[in-house]
């Protein structure tokens, strides 16, 4: 089974990839984890990471290829991130969790330690990067929710419900 689970920052990927592991007993691997690494790697913050990144789409390209070559190689994996559901080609389901944009900045306040206006300006800030990079270098239009096969609203649904209508779903295919 290869499950990609994508939204945007705070919407809970993390958390419902790392549950869903659990549950399923099956390993995950995370693009901002791997994104956040590659920024540890050059000593910058992840929103200096993501505007260093506009101008190489090296890195972008090199966490896509990573994704999909492994899970070319599983036979059971998540893999959590933006563009999962793009480059992994063999998933047997799609995912993309929203959330109000208000919950988003309050999880990434308290998660991050800064204030909600901070965190607010940095999600728009990284948001909106993100959005040319992939436009630009995949012809990704992220707006767009046609590849997804589930869309789940993690604002109304706390993380155990989100995975147990996850494991639900997967029943039926």
């Amino acid at each position: 089974m290869i499950i990609t689970i994508g939204g945007l920052a705070g919407t809970g990927t993390t958390t419902t990839a790392e549950l869903l592991s659990e549950k399923l007993d099956i390993p995950y691997i995370s693009a901002g984890f791997v994104f956040r690494e590659m920024a540890a790697e050059k000593g910058m913050s992840v929103l200096e990471f993501s505007e260093f990144a506009e101008g190489n789409d090296d890195i972008d390209k090199e966490i896509d290829r990573r994704q999909a070559e492994k899970a070319k190689e599983a036979e059971n994996l998540i893999i959590e991130g933006r563009l999962s559901a793009y480059f992994v080609e063999n998933a047997d389901l799609r995912l993309w969790l929203v959330t109000p944009f208000d919950v988003r900045s309050q999880r990434i306040s308290n998660r991050e330690g800064k204030s909600v206006e901070v965190a607010k300006n940095e999600i728009i800030t990284r948001e909106n990067s993100e959005a040319l990079r992939y436009m630009d270098i995949h012809n990704i239009d992220i707006t767009n929710m046609d590849i997804y096969d589930l869309i789940i609203n993690t604002g109304t649904f706390d993380p155990k419900s989100v995975s147990e209508i996850i494991i639900q779903t997967l029943k039926v295919i």
